[in-house]
């Protein structure tokens, strides 16, 4: 079988002026920004289950994209195929980073031994081309939620022997995942979540995800596996109402069960649409609990109400989004992974180059306008002085706990006219403008 990607020539950084839809026009990973080059700072990741898995198909129509390794009959021969054409595919584009469910690489057995053996055989040839292309594993999870048996959740199914199923699932996920050197494990609970409450016991539900994520940290350390867990909010879908809902409530529910020195979230800017959220607002809410983990980088459509997965292409959002990023130090051991998807008339195996190449230009961009903004402070220097109050008089014994209800009461009674100030929101976005535009 022909290597689909194997004609297509490694994609090169040309510059804002080039028009070659096959070039990066602001992703120069060699480029230094504040210290570091960029391909250190975005440490960009392709999935393994969009880029490599995704058909088109959706549930009005069959799928459009026909890759090669498709009409391959022995699902084992079938992954080895994929793997080859991933590894071709991500050198390239000169992605270092890749991730994966472990369904999307090996095929599901008739047993959990026969899973973990054709897991294991299709292990052997990632790590083959590991080796040979230096590309790197950001990180790996466990798929709970396409079998069947998972149609009422994983660890918080009412079925205990569905839970032990999972528990299989993720012990050999973990393995692997330390096995090819992977920065982080994520748990997306796609189905961690219940319908209606006539029949859901939240509490007993809410518990066993608490102790099944429990089993794991002490199976990490067991193995001695040093890479960072990872849970990705997501509010709906497939399930009605998910447990993970968003930024806060994930932290929430790690702080009551006292897992959150384990864990930090993986954000998803189409997770945080769904949420009712921007996705700086999620970023800036995990990175102020110092829980900011990694980013899935894609955008939604306002207009829709599902997970469209699109490739990130709003500099506006790419801009704040680094902003933030840049603020946290950094994402440690994350980096931002494409959790993204060609539209379905986009079937020729070139749109998946086109669309990750616009989505690393995009955040390539937004990461040099971040930086430009925090340089000159633009908005920390605004926000300072619109707090400015509670640095000195009765503000600062606010903050430092000097003050009750009675002291603060009195000191109103002595209040006259007070002033406020304008926050200067339109002026502010006008500045953004500026840099987006001028940076």
């Amino acid at each position: 079988m022909k290597n689909v990607f194997e004609d297509f020539k490694k994609v090169q950084y040309e510059g804002p002026e080039s028009d070659n839809p096959m070039a990066f026009k602001y992703y120069n990973p060699e480029e230094k920004i504040a210290g570091k080059t960029m391909e250190e700072h975005l440490k960009f990741s392709i999935a393994y289950w969009h880029t490599f898995a995704d058909t088109g198909e959706d549930p009005f129509g069959a799928g459009t994209r026909n890759y090669p390794w498709a009409d391959i009959k022995d699902p084992l021969d079938r992954a080895k195929a994929k793997v080859e054409g991933a590894f071709t595919f991500m050198e390239k584009l000169g992605a270092p980073y890749f991730c994966f469910h472990d369904r999307d690489v090996a095929p599901e057995g008739k047993t959990v031994a026969e899973s973990y053996k054709n897991l294991d055989t299709i292990v052997d040839l990632i790590e083959e081309k590991m080796d040979e292309t230096g590309i790197k594993l950001l990180w790996g999870t466990a798929n709970m939620f396409t079998n069947p048996r998972f149609m009422n959740g994983a660890s918080t199914s009412p079925n205990a022997d569905i839970f032990a199923m999972a528990a299989a699932q993720v012990k050999k996920a973990m393995e692997v995942t330390k096995r090819l050197g992977g920065q982080n494990y994520v748990f997306w609970g796609g189905r961690e979540g219940y319908e209606t409450l006539l029949n859901t016991n939240m509490a007993l539900e809410q518990d066993n995800l608490a102790r099944f994520l429990e089993m794991a940290v002490d199976y990490k350390e067991k193995i001695g596996f040093d890479g960072q867990l990872l849970i990705e909010p997501k509010p709906k879908e497939p399930t009605k109402h998910q447990y993970d809902f968003d930024a806060a409530n994930v932290i929430a529910f790690l702080r009551k069960y006292d897992l959150d020195k384990h864990f930090k979230v993986n954000l998803e800017a189409n997770h945080a649409t769904l949420a009712g959220h921007t996705f700086e607002h999620e970023l800036h809410y995990a990175r102020i609990n110092d829980m900011l983990g990694s980013v899935d980088a894609n955008q939604g459509d306002l207009l829709l109400g599902w997970d469209t997965d699109q490739f990130p292409t709003n500099i506006y959002t790419t801009t704040l989004a680094m902003y933030e990023i840049l603020k946290n130090n950094g994402l440690g051991k994350g980096g931002l992974n494409f959790d993204a998807k060609v539209r379905r008339p986009s079937f020729k195996m070139e749109d998946l180059f086109y669309g990750h190449i616009a989505g690393m230009d995009a955040f390539a961009k937004g990461l040099k306008i971040a930086n430009k903004l925090l340089e000159d402070r633009v908005l920390e220097d605004f926000v300072a002085e619109r707090y400015s109050s509670f640095e000195s008089g009765i503000g600062k014994k606010i903050v430092n706990k000097e003050v009750g209800l009675e002291e603060l009461a009195e000191y109103a009674l002595e209040l006259g006219e007070i002033e406020n100030h304008s926050g200067h929101q339109e002026m502010l976005e006008g500045r953004l403008n500026q840099y987006i535009l001028n940076n």
